[in-house]
């Protein structure tokens, strides 16, 4: 069995297109022994349009972009991806791979050739399912520096060879091999076919999933019932108290802390100070530190930070 590491760069990545430049690989033998490595360069005839996750500078990719002019096509290539690709006796893996799956799919559309078909690992859900990290996506560069892989990046073939080192690194890490670390963690491979795309899913990721939803759903039961007593008892708040003209908002984790949370806006409601849901709209911002959007958008309002301790401790003395 061997083990097939890829990455691909696009010129350009848009909804529907993604115009493949280059496509880097190594092939390794069970013992990450490299047996062949090459960066294959792609005419994506079409404009590099390369742009941060935000629209901003993006990527630099380090090539001459006038050399790619001068490379085939990628129908011209294709028959020779897919024999790196769908060679029975390979494991196909990648970092983040779904990306650059979802890429080769759009291109065989693009240029109207038969799907890809081969199943597919990612070194990013290795990684995250052995770390128990479903909450974030970490980049290959700091996989790498976790497991003290050094590389240079964003030139195919060489992300594709420190996706193999971060590879060896976790397998040999946990004292197995590639199909033992799927079988540990319960993890099923991806795959692509018909010009379909299924995910890498696993046992942990399940899990984490249901942890997630129940927390979201108790969060919400908690902020319904603070607002259902924020709208029940607002008008019925002191007139001309201590706190009369203050208008007063909470973090959001500070009003899911249900009753914690009721019982101190009915301490600002029974000294006059009112309450509401738009930080932008308080002059008294609580918190148990400061940061996030919600804080900015009060302050940049005009609104005074008091940490939570110091609004226990003021309404206790009212």
């Amino acid at each position: 069995m061997k083990y097939v590491f890829f990455d691909i760069e696009c010129a350009c990545v848009f909804k529907n297109v993604a115009k493949i430049c280059a496509f880097g690989y190594v092939i390794t033998d069970e013992s990450f022994r490299v047996l062949a490595r090459e960066d294959i360069l792609i005419n994506p005839r079409g404009k590099f349009h390369l742009t941060g996750r935000r629209g901003g500078e993006g990527l630099v990719l380090p090539y001459e972009y006038e050399d790619f002019k001068r490379y085939p096509a990628f129908p011209a290539v294709y028959s020779r991806l897919r024999a790196i690709l769908e060679d029975k006796e390979s494991v196909v893996l990648g970092h983040a791979t779904l990306n650059d799956v979802n890429y080769l799919n759009l291109e065989t559309r693009r240029y109207r050739l038969p799907s890809f078909r081969f199943e597919y690992h990612d070194t990013q859900f290795f990684y995250m399912n052995v770390e128990r990290c479903f909450g974030k996506q970490p980049g290959l560069g700091a996989m790498a520096e976790a497991l003290q892989v050094e590389f240079t990046p964003h030139r195919a073939v060489d992300d594709a060879y420190a996706t193999m080192r971060v590879c060896e690194a976790l397998v040999r890490r946990e004292q197995t091999d590639v199909a033992g670390l799927a079988a540990r963690y319960a993890i099923r491979a991806g795959r692509i076919g018909d010009y379909q795309i299924r995910q890498p899913v696993s046992q942990g990721l399940r899990q984490y999933l249901a942890e997630r939803d129940e927390q979201r759903e108790a969060r919400a039961k908690a902020h319904e019932e603070f607002y259902r007593y924020v709208n029940k008892h607002m008008h019925r708040r002191k007139k001309g108290g201590a706190l009369d003209g203050k208008v007063f908002c909470f973090a959001k984790d500070v009003e899911e802390e249900v009753p914690m949370s009721v019982r101190l806006v009915a301490a600002i409601f029974a000294s006059g100070g009112r309450y509401t849901s738009h930080p932008s709209e308080c002059n008294v911002y609580i918190a148990r530190g400061q940061g996030g959007v919600r804080f900015q958008n009060a302050v940049s309002g005009g609104a005074a930070f008091i940490p939570l301790e110091r609004l226990e401790s003021a309404l206790k003395q009212l």
